[in-house]
């Protein structure tokens, strides 16, 4: 599966701060034998988190699209307005998984506001911003991550 991974920080895109989610997905992916095709750093800005997000689904670049960061509670955290604003169908059930999850791990997990969706035949997940919340989160959705690329690519029948 082709991957792309979209870190959203102010601090990293302006290279005041190293970009660490972003490498513990990169390992996360390639550890299930999946290709990070991309990765890239933007801004907490709604309109180009969207445009980002848009640009790659919508060229069929990404099977998934992995976002870190932005999901929390802070005033520019817009990961998840970003997503549901370009996604065609939402997937709770992705959303509720990670925190469940988390929420074994720690209370703050109940803050997360992550969304995942579908956009075309893309798959976009919002993981956590830490290195440690963001792989601990991808391999909650990963099992599920194949079938439902081929569901949403019409390649097999849901069931």
């Amino acid at each position: 599966m082709r991957i792309a991974i979209l870190t959203i920080s102010d601090r990293s895109s302006r290279g005041e701060r190293a970009d660490l989610s972003g490498p513990a997905l990169v390992a996360e992916v390639a550890a299930r034998g999946w290709t990070a095709v991309e990765t890239l750093v933007a801004p907490d800005e709604k309109s180009e988190i969207e445009r980002i997000l848009v640009e790659i689904a919508d060229a069929g670049r990404a099977d998934v699209i992995l976002t870190t960061g932005g999901t929390g509670l802070a005033p520019r955290d817009m990961t998840p307005e970003a997503t549901t604003a370009v996604v065609s169908r939402r997937i709770p059930g992705m959303a509720e998984a990670m925190r469940a999850a988390s929420l074994r791990v720690t209370p703050n997990a109940m803050l997360s506001r992550a969304e995942a969706g579908v956009r075309k035949a893309c798959i976009i997940v919002n993981l956590p911003g830490s290195p440690k919340g963001a792989a601990e989160c991808f391999r909650v959705v990963a099992p599920a991550l194949e079938h439902a690329v081929a569901l949403v690519k019409g390649e097999q029948a849901d069931g």
